[in-house]
């Protein structure tokens, strides 16, 4: 399967440019006339699930049409994008899920789907920065520490993340090459024996996204944040700088969330989808739900959502190919 190129960009442009046409218009005007299907690509109760089923709350009232939510979990998000992919192209289903089964998946030979071909990008909506955190078991009180400490006692220094080619594995290995340091990759398949481990000092770094569980162990003095992978300092940890800030602005990395299309729905109506998206992302009830969580609500063009996908593309096969890494 082919990575998410950079001319799956053009074809995108081109895709927005040909919504003026009148066909596609028209087809606007009569969408939508029944239930919209949004797919959420992880398991029901997480962060990413609350903010997929606020937004289709909001997108029912102002699309005067049920908007309703399934679960498809599991390959790190790429079952539910595939299920998307294979549905039909008509503006009824729609994706929810981080750009990693574009953007991080295919290098790995892990997509069931050609992300270039089958997948059109809509709207981003959030992105959820990551944390990294000190556990009991360390005795780093900053990044600058952590980093002395792997480069005194190479391969000592474990950091767990939530598995195999993950975002925080790919952190990892971009912060030990601009290093020169070695550590010792953790690999989980799950956040609850994860969190449940580092509470414990079972190794000594972790890798997670914010939330508010995670700001309670933080302020319990149980885990200590190092850095943040954010474009900018938490409003609920101010004093945590970011990676970019460290010195490490390739390692600086968030999960960025959107909304997907079958490949070859209606320009028209994609088009529509992102204006009534903005539109949701833009009331204060939903802003402060997503800032109570540590989510920062984005929006915009489809286009600007699109080179995202590509630099973070092009960000991770430079990763993946220099460190060696490899796909469960």
């Amino acid at each position: 399967m082919t990575p998410f190129h950079r001319r799956n960009f053009h074809h995108l442009a081109a895709a927005v440019a040909l919504a003026v046409a009148l066909p596609a218009a028209a087809w606007a005007q009569a969408w939508p006339a029944k239930p919209i299907r949004i797919v959420v690509a992880y398991p029901a109760g997480g962060v990413s699930d609350n903010v997929a089923r606020a937004l289709a709350d909001k997108l029912a009232v102002q699309l005067g049409t049920p908007v309703v939510v399934e679960n498809k979990a599991g390959a790190s998000g790429s079952i539910g994008m595939d299920a998307v992919a294979k549905a039909p192209a008509d503006g009824y289903t729609l994706g929810f899920a981080a750009i990693s089964p574009l953007a991080l998946n295919p290098h790995l030979g892990k997509s069931p789907f050609d992300p270039e071909k089958d997948i059109a990008p809509v709207v981003s909506v959030m992105y959820s920065p990551v944390v990294l955190l000190a556990t009991p078991a360390s005795k780093a009180a900053d990044f600058a520490a952590l980093v002395e400490g792997a480069r005194a006692q190479p391969g000592q220094v474990r950091w767990a993340t939530s598995g195999q080619a993950s975002l925080g594995h790919i952190m990892l290995e971009q912060i030990a090459g601009k290093s020169q340091v070695q550590i010792t990759h953790i690999p989980y398949k799950g956040g609850g024996q994860q969190m449940t481990d580092a509470l414990s000092g079972q190794f000594e770094v972790l890798s997670t996204n914010a939330g508010p569980a995670l700001l309670q162990h933080i302020k319990a003095g149980k885990l200590r944040p190092l850095a943040v992978g954010a474009p900018a300092r938490l409003d609920s940890l101010p004093q945590v700088p970011t990676l970019a800030e460290l010195g490490q602005p390739a390692a600086n990395m968030s999960s960025l969330f959107g909304l997907f299309a079958p490949a070859r729905t209606p320009p028209a109506v994609l088009d529509r989808i992102n204006t009534e998206v903005n539109k949701a992302l833009a009331l204060s009830d939903v802003r402060a739900r997503l800032d109570a969580s540590d989510n920062v609500p984005t929006g915009g063009s489809a286009a600007e959502f699109a080179r995202q996908i590509v630099r973070e593309s092009d960000n991770n096969a430079r990763i993946i190919r220099a460190a060696g890494i490899q796909g469960n």
